[in-house]
């Protein structure tokens, strides 16, 4: 199951992790939003121990979404070591989110 990041744990649970960290901003009114929430839990459980995979509701946890200037959602950052290594706006294929956590593992 997908994980859930919030303005609380998110330095913990994602700045600091050292395994590579994908992080879906997302919105319950939010129509593709919701068209990749299953994707994001599908890649949670095919990369469970390798990848942490989590979500952030954009309107529950305002700081972490202001900080990486989110402004469109479905947005899908990748961050490890603490950084940004390749983002994705807008819902896309499973294969591409893919081929994004392979280039970066």
């Amino acid at each position: 199951m997908a994980l859930e990041f919030t303005d609380t744990n998110f330095e913990t649970d994602v700045l600091k992790s050292d395994k590579l960290t994908v992080v879906d901003f997302w919105a319950e009114w939010c129509g593709p939003c919701r068209a990749i929430g299953p994707v994001i839990e599908e890649l949670s459980k095919d990369y469970a121990g390798k990848v942490n995979i989590g979500k952030v509701n954009v309107d529950l946890n305002p700081n972490v979404s202001m900080n990486y200037g989110i402004t469109s959602i479905p947005a899908i950052l990748f961050i490890k070591s603490g950084k940004v290594v390749d983002k994705q706006i807008g819902a896309v294929p499973k294969s591409i989110l893919e081929k994004k956590i392979q280039a970066n593992l």
